[in-house]
């Protein structure tokens, strides 16, 4: 199986489901549920969109399982689709330009193709395992930064706020350790930021598979540290982190010591 084909197949159906949250975005916004809290959101345009991606899965990749964020799922043995329809929900809902289409084919539970498609900007991240990571067919490095003191740290945040009052110690204990923090609101793009240099490193609690199968493979093969979670207990078993190597090491234990693996 060449991932690179499945990437394509990716890329077509990521830029539909992009057109068409830009197109409904106006009405969608007004219909708006809540999931784990009430500031976890849902839209009509983030299940509109998960369910054109299903269609068109079910059309061009018949029989192969699908989990999405709104519609569930589960990851099998073979090929699974893994696919979040709207990353960064809340962004979309107040109309903050960050938020992305994600879609991953994993086998066997680990990625090997992805996309992550930006319905505002068009641009378009993608790697293929063993292939290279590519923003818009530019190849992709991350960043050569060698030291934890300048470096930028990408961040996010629970919904729960017991549990965001503990990020948010933590993130006071770090933010001397390094040059700066950012908090953006869509974990598929953190990833690619790393990918591009454009972040330093990222770490993030609570994430779903969804929210980081596209974005992590893109980080790896792009050159970045990457561990999922269940891969770092030392930052909590639900940790997702990724870091330019030259920098991974220490940031790792400066998240240690920070307390990010209590939160």
């Amino acid at each position: 199986m060449d991932p690179r084909t499945l990437v394509d197949t990716a890329v077509a159906i990521g830029k539909e489901a992009a057109e068409l949250v830009q197109r409904v975005r106006r009405t969608a916004v007004t219909d708006v549920d809540t999931k784990s809290t009430a500031t976890d959101v849902v839209t009509a345009a983030d299940r509109a969109s998960e369910q054109l991606v299903r269609s068109r899965l079910a059309t061009l990749r018949p029989g192969e399982h699908v989990l999405g964020e709104e519609e569930g799922g589960e990851v099998v043995s073979g090929l699974t689709w893994v696919v979040d329809p709207i990353d960064g929900t809340v962004n979309y809902l107040y109309g903050f330009p960050f938020y992305a289409i994600s879609i991953a084919a994993q086998l066997d539970g680990e990625s090997i193709a992805g996309a992550v498609i930006e319905p505002v900007t068009g641009r378009v991240w993608t790697a293929a395992r063993g292939h290279g990571a590519f923003l818009d067919g530019r190849r992709l490095r991350a960043s050569g930064a060698s030291e934890l003191s300048l470096s930028l740290l990408g961040y996010g945040f629970s919904y729960r706020p017991e549990r965001r009052q503990r990020q948010a110690d933590a993130l006071a204990a770090m933010s001397t350790r390094v040059r700066d923090i950012r908090r953006a609101g869509a974990a598929s793009l953190d990833l690619c930021a790393v990918a591009a240099g454009w972040l330093d490193a990222y770490a993030e609690h609570n994430l779903g598979r969804w929210d980081w199968a596209a974005g992590a493979l893109i980080a790896a093969e792009a050159g970045a540290v990457v561990k999922l979670p269940g891969q770092a207990p030392e930052l909590g078993a639900d940790a997702t982190f990724a870091a330019a190597p030259g920098i991974a090491g220490d940031l790792f234990d400066a998240l240690v010591e920070s307390g990010f693996g209590k939160v």
